[in-house]
């Protein structure tokens, strides 16, 4: 009975990782907008104000900050500059935010 258990606690608790790890790899491929506060061509790196999300009149609780990205592919900078709205999905790359797409809008 008791090795029941533990192999039952152990599915569960595997079953319960595996979900998780698909929730967040769904997230990170979701797509995101914003306008783009600063770039950091030297670096490859871009900073990106989110579009708020909700209804007209929702308690957001202040204003958004910026979020700095670094790009995967630094050819994409050519294109942008500062105040660009922007559609993009994001990595995370053992602590290290990017973005894997990014298309202006």
């Amino acid at each position: 009975m008791r090795t029941a258990k533990t192999v039952l606690a152990t599915a569960t608790a595997f079953s319960f990782m595996m979900s998780a790890a698909s929730m967040s790899a769904a997230l990170a491929q979701q797509a995101l907008t914003g306008i783009v506060t600063k770039i950091d061509r030297i670096n490859g790196v871009i900073a990106v104000q989110q579009t708020q999300s909700g209804t007209v009149g929702a308690n957001t609780g202040g204003a958004a900050s910026s979020e700095e990205f670094k790009l995967q592919d630094s050819a994409l900078l050519s294109s942008l500059h500062a105040g660009d709205r922007v559609t993009f999905s994001t990595t995370d790359n053992g602590g290290v935010k990017g973005i894997a797409n990014l298309q202006k809008q």
